[in-house]
């Protein structure tokens, strides 16, 4: 399996090359030279696989054994698995009929991300020991400055994956004033020494530019050898398709239903998706593409709802906020206006439907490649960028849209944490998840039995206390503090009083960033 960039100009990279390098020369993300099937007989090969041998089958189509043999890469997954605190991983969770919550935060930093970067950072360390192999000299050893931009949750996870790993410096910018407390306590209070926090004046998307601009700059690239960790990279991308094959076959066996059968074949499955980078629903469109039986992938956005209007009238378009920057809404890990990973899909989207008949399949990729960068560049300098009728329906044959405003989100955090029926368990949800749980149950027309929704919950509630707090503080008889301190998990005490180290800088631009590293790489 080869790599090439989604601007067409990149193509022959190895998985280790793409890996490393995050973002392709050309400006453009990595993708795989063609999706492969998942085997044929999957659906009952697979269908009763734990977490971690699921995980080798499918990162095994996407990495030769040439270059991480399978023995390898099963010892890779199974130590960035175990330390989650579910047997299952990433477990499934019903909460009424045809509803289902999938929770992907019992990982070490409490959220999605953790699946995705505890298995980067092995990888970052499995390929830097064996460049290293032999080499004494400190001098001499091949380093990784991996440098990352986040929302809250990438932060706190690529710093978990990567503290104290040998020849590797990790530098996460994050925007001062809006990640969550937690977050933020997660991240600054790590003072392994190859850590090194940075809180930027500004939005997320200014901390995202900075960090294309560093990967951009070819210089301070070559000097400093740098390596990403957001959903930019590739490695992120894979590790999350895997939750979603596992879902499904967690699925039919709670349904007692036996995969492949005509009877699973009557279950229609929408995964409901709290988006803001694009990379957790990606890797379910990747799923998807493998042969996964999906029936809708619905990206569920809050009040900055770039995506949302797209997937309506085929225009992507920067209209955010009063004075034109991010909403700040209750769920802020979605508080992005340009979606890095969207552009993976957008080649996806130019090669099969924009891309001329008549050009040769050879000259395809090119072509798609034209156009997607095309349209970045229009988005930049104007924007905005209409991809046309076509590419909408191709879009829209697996992708539906909704948006939900902080007032719904809290309504749907009460309803499910007191629900109405007695018979119904309470279920606590943080405001992402409540996103997911709210878009489906105002975009899928039906949802019972058959037409199920899975909604993918991607941080602990504890991470977002205040937002659960502001739903519940006006319910009758509920005590909070009573309350949250039986959700809150043991390794969150005295988070918020611990030592700190963090460097801040006042405004988001690239010099001051460079001067950071830099400085700090001198040391």
């Amino acid at each position: 399996m080869k790599y090439k960039s989604t601007r067409g100009k990149a193509n022959n990279y190895t998985f280790e090359q793409a890996v490393l390098a995050g973002l392709s020369p050309d400006g453009g993300l990595f993708i795989p030279q063609s999706i492969p099937k998942a085997p044929s007989d999957f659906l009952t090969k697979w269908a009763s696989l734990s977490f971690q041998e699921l995980a080798l089958e499918v990162l095994s189509l996407y990495i030769d054994e040439s270059e991480i043999p399978r023995q390898d890469l099963q010892d890779l997954v199974n130590r960035s698995y175990a330390t989650f605190r579910h047997k299952d991983i990433t477990p499934l969770h019903q909460v009424k009929d045809g509803l289902y919550i999938l929770e992907l935060f019992h990982g070490p930093t409490f959220a999605f991300k953790d699946v995705a970067l505890q298995f980067v950072g092995n990888l970052f360390e499995y390929f830097l020991k064996r460049k290293n192999a032999g080499i004494e000299n400190p001098a001499d050893r091949h380093k990784i400055t991996v440098v990352g931009a986040t929302s809250g949750d990438t932060g706190s996870a690529a710093i978990y994956g990567l503290r104290n790993k040998q020849d590797l410096e990790v530098f996460i910018l994050f925007p001062t004033g809006r990640v969550s407390p937690i977050q933020e306590a997660q991240m600054t209070t790590v003072l392994d020494k190859n850590v090194h926090n940075v809180s930027v004046g500004g939005t997320f998307d200014d901390c995202q530019d900075i960090l294309k601009g560093l990967f951009a700059n070819k210089d301070f690239m070559s000097k400093y050898n740098l390596g990403a960790v957001n959903s930019i990279n590739w490695a992120r991308i894979l590790a999350q398709t895997v939750y979603y094959f596992h879902s499904y076959f967690s699925l039919l066996r709670s349904l007692n239903i036996t995969p492949g059968s005509e009877e699973a074949k009557k279950i229609h499955v929408t995964y409901s998706v709290p988006t803001g980078n694009f990379g957790d629903i990606l890797a379910g469109y990747y799923a998807h593409q493998m042969g996964l039986p999906t029936s809708k992938l619905l990206v569920a956005t809050n009040a900055n709802d770039i995506l949302y209007r797209f997937f309506r009238n085929g225009v992507c378009e920067k209209i955010v906020g009063d004075d034109g920057g991010v909403h700040e809404t209750l769920s802020p890990a979605m508080d992005i206006v340009v979606s890095s990973n969207f552009e993976r899909l957008l080649f996806y989207l130019a090669r099969d439907a924009a891309v001329d008949a008549s050009v040769p399949e050879s000259e395809k990729d090119t072509k798609a490649g034209e156009i997607v960068n095309g349209w970045m560049v229009d988005l930049k300098q104007k924007g905005r960028f209409d991809t046309g009728a076509q590419v909408l329906a191709e879009a829209k044959r697996i992708f539906d849209a909704g948006h939900v405003s902080d007032q719904e989100t809290c309504e749907t955090i009460r309803a499910y944490c007191h629900p109405k029926d007695a018979a119904q368990a309470p279920y606590v949800m943080d405001p992402h998840t409540a996103v997911g749980v709210t878009a489906a149950q105002s975009v899928v027309s039906k949802i019972d039995s058959q037409n199920v929704v899975i909604s993918l919950s991607t941080a602990h509630p504890a991470k977002f206390s205040e937002a659960v707090e502001r739903a519940l503080k006006d319910q009758e008889g509920v005590n909070f503090e009573q309350f949250f301190k039986a959700v809150l998990p043991k390794e969150f005490e005295g988070l918020m009083t611990a030592e700190r180290r963090v460097t801040v800088i006042p405004r988001a631009e690239e010099a001051l960033v460079i001067e950071v590293i830099a400085k700090e790489l001198s040391c």
